[in-house]
């Protein structure tokens, strides 16, 4: 069984996991921003910058390049729910689950 993955991952630590590789979530936020969070098993972690802030990517063509080269060959790419944001919303958040098996798998596979 693999370890749990923690809260926060840089690229430098992502390249450092032992197998097998996390699943890739490409979470689309606002304004054509994306955020990469990494699941295994039943740990998420965010990637984030040296810094420790949330790691931003302007398209999906850009998390391809950071991280192909790590051995990822695909994500799965999912968006904010409306009822994600709403405050005092009966409905229940979405879970980690839910949007990876309802989000649109993305190829690895930029070209320079």
């Amino acid at each position: 069984m693999s370890s749990p993955l923690p809260p926060r991952l840089t690229l430098a630590e992502l390249s450092q996991l032992a197998e097998p590789l996390p699943d890739v979530e490409l979470h689309g936020i606002d304004m054509g921003w994306y955020i990469v969070r990494l699941h295994r098993d039943e740990s998420v972690s965010l990637l984030v910058n040296p810094q420790g802030e949330t790691k931003r990517f302007s398209g999906t063509q850009w998390v391809s390049r950071a991280l192909a080269p790590l051995g990822f060959t695909h994500g799965i790419l999912t968006w904010a729910d409306a009822a994600d944001e709403m405050i005092g919303n009966p409905i229940p958040p979405v879970s980690a689950q839910q949007r990876l098996q309802h989000g649109v798998r993305v190829a690895f596979a930029t070209r320079h």
